[in-house]
């Protein structure tokens, strides 16, 4: 049956990138965040990830890791690199 709100896409070839940012796929949070991070410069940027990487964070990231795994946003190959990358 026709469904009238039916978005109709494109190929992943002929989106723009900022298209592919936008996709339904993120929640409007994570479309804002990710557009916040393009227009940081490249200093900020390692600032950021100098803090987020921090030894006391550590747990934090671990349990958003394992939540991505639970859910599927990561696949379990994904799940491990980060893991061994982290040093656990």
């Amino acid at each position: 049956m026709w469904n009238p709100f039916k978005k109709t896409g494109q190929s992943d070839d002929d989106q723009a990138d900022d298209a592919k940012i936008n996709s339904p796929k993120m929640n409007m949070l994570q479309r804002l965040a990710m557009k916040k991070m393009e227009k940081m410069s490249p200093n900020e940027k390692a600032k950021m990830a100098q803090e987020f990487f921090k030894p006391e964070n550590k747990d934090k990231l671990m349990s958003v890791l394992e939540m991505m795994r639970k859910t599927g946003q990561v696949s379990e190959e994904q799940y491990n690199l980060a893991k061994q990358k982290m040093g656990e």
